[in-house]
């Protein structure tokens, strides 16, 4: 669980971008580019290291946040359940799955030690609005994990809305625990679970790198 936490991180760290260079810049250069500087970053900080949980949020909502798109992210995740809700109870859903993944990541930016990340080559036309950036992630012990994103054009830049870790896609990942959820207690009741999860998350504190 700990190295998919640790995968998990190394790929959230692709979302940041740079100002107005990101609406023009090739989205395996953009992921490159970032993944890299905010790695070396989280491996350099000691207050990062040891688990300061101010730093660690700051870093994940000021570097991560504004470039992944959570509302398709959501939608997605919730499947054909996310026409039936209302606008309300959407803008809901996606703040407490948004704050769920805002937890995941810290937790396991606080335990990035010596992983690297290696790019394949981008298999895309110019024209594409959506594409699929692979990657993995060398370990220090064990073989390289798969590690690739999803991308969707917007008019801020390139914005990621999916992770494959492992072979497992993270929105395919939620969409069967969203759905049983839904299925027993409807879409409220997912909120309330969301929510529920996320407020023992805020109580726990953030583990440092051993």
């Amino acid at each position: 669980m700990k190295l998919v936490q640790q995968i998990f991180a190394a790929a959230t760290f692709a979302f940041a971008a740079a100002g107005a260079s990101a609406q023009t810049e090739a989205p395996d250069a953009l992921i490159k580019r970032i993944s890299t500087d905010v790695i070396e970053t989280a491996k350099a900080d000691k207050e990062i290291q040891a688990g300061n949980q101010q730093r660690v949020m700051s870093l994940v909502e000021t570097k991560i946040l504004p470039h992944v798109d959570f509302q398709r992210m959501t939608a997605l995740a919730a499947g054909r359940f996310w026409r039936q809700a209302t606008p309300a109870q959407q803008q809901q859903l996606a703040a407490e799955f948004k704050t769920l993944l805002i937890f995941t990541y810290s937790g396991a930016l606080a335990q990035i030690k010596n992983e690297t990340v290696e790019f394949k080559p981008l298999r895309a036309d110019p024209a594409d609005q959506e594409v699929e950036v692979r990657s993995q992630v060398n370990v220090t012990r064990g073989e390289p994990i798969q590690l690739n994103y999803r991308l969707a054009k917007s008019g801020t830049g390139w914005k990621i809305f999916d992770i494959n870790v492992l072979g497992a896609w993270l929105v395919e990942t939620y969409k069967g625990t969203f759905a049983a959820e839904i299925n027993k207690s409807g879409i409220d009741g997912l909120i309330k679970a969301l929510a529920e999860r996320n407020k023992k998350l805020a109580k726990q504190p953030i583990k440092a790198a051993k």
